[in-house]
């Protein structure tokens, strides 16, 4: 009893002193990305006029104004249309991307390895190669609408944003791993192949597609080059361009920007949040299964 009194007393401070340099970690990891976040929160509800590249971590003399003076300078606008842009082009790449994958996962085709190699190279192409040919294929496609082109318009902005290859490839390694005998059970029920898809294989999937509308959207949210080449009046601009052009004026305080960038990266933080349990069960999943 007194040697395992004295073993106990012995591992006493050593338990101690990992929980003490556990939390300090914790607390180091904080501060290093809370930090910028809390500066940029608190420059923004600050009413001191501060000098580029000046930032405060204790806001003084609360106020508003910088958020409405952001919003007067355009960014309601680029931010209802980077919503309506992000709406649509995540729900279609999700729902193309689920199509392509269950294809490919699924079915036996002729070409099907020159097929996936094919949408897997369109990773490796930086945007700026397909840039000028994508500027000339949108401004020789009619908007049927309008009468013009996708130049300068919500068609322009969505639809190159439909095809992903990361999605595509997330799902198609995801469901290869559901087993076929579920499948085969369905079709001996009298399921079709719809059914199949939406009410066994679409299920079993929510962790990767919850994966892949998280990294949709980050990728959606974030562009700058599509938006820079489609559109052509500021009643068009995204948000991302909205930020660019508030960032560059130079007659515009430090709390104003930042209360730009700051609506700029709330729904990316909103987003991440929201979907983290299905992000995390989709990245353990597919290490576990890989």
């Amino acid at each position: 009893m007194r040697d395992h009194g004295t073993a106990l007393a012995l591992k006493l401070p050593d338990r101690l002193a990992g929980r003490a340099l556990r939390w300090f970690l914790y607390v180091v990891v904080l501060l290093i990305f809370v930090t910028p976040l809390w500066s940029i929160l608190t420059t923004t509800l600050s009413g001191v006029p501060l000098k580029v590249g000046q930032l405060t971590l204790l806001p003084t003399k609360f106020t508003m104004s910088n958020l409405t003076a952001a919003w007067h300078f355009g960014v309601g606008r680029g931010l209802l249309n980077s919503s309506i842009v992000v709406g649509v082009a995540l729900f279609l790449q999700v729902t193309v991307s689920a199509f392509a994958a269950y294809a490919l996962a699924r079915k036996r085709f002729r070409f099907m390895g020159l097929v996936t190699l094919l949408i897997l190279a369109t990773m490796m192409m930086p945007e700026e190669i397909i840039a000028i040919p994508l500027y000339l294929v949108l401004h020789a496609i009619p908007e049927p609408f309008t009468g013009g082109t996708l130049l300068n318009s919500f068609g322009g902005l969505i639809l190159p944003l439909v095809g992903w290859a990361l999605p595509i490839y997330v799902l198609t390694q995801f469901m290869r791993t559901i087993p076929t005998e579920l499948e085969e059970s369905a079709r001996v029920d009298g399921a079709g192949e719809f059914t199949i898809f939406f009410r066994i294989i679409l299920p079993l999937c929510k962790p990767a597609l919850g994966t892949c509308a998280v990294f949709g959207f980050l990728m959606i949210w974030d562009q700058y080059l599509l938006p820079l080449l489609v559109t052509q009046t500021p009643n068009m601009y995204t948000l991302t361009l909205v930020v660019t052009n508030l960032q560059s004026s130079q007659e515009l305080g430090q709390g104003v920007r930042l209360a730009a960038a700051l609506v700029l990266l709330v729904p990316s933080i909103v987003v991440y949040l929201g979907l983290q349990r299905f992000f995390e069960r989709g990245l353990l999943t597919g290490s576990l299964k890989g």
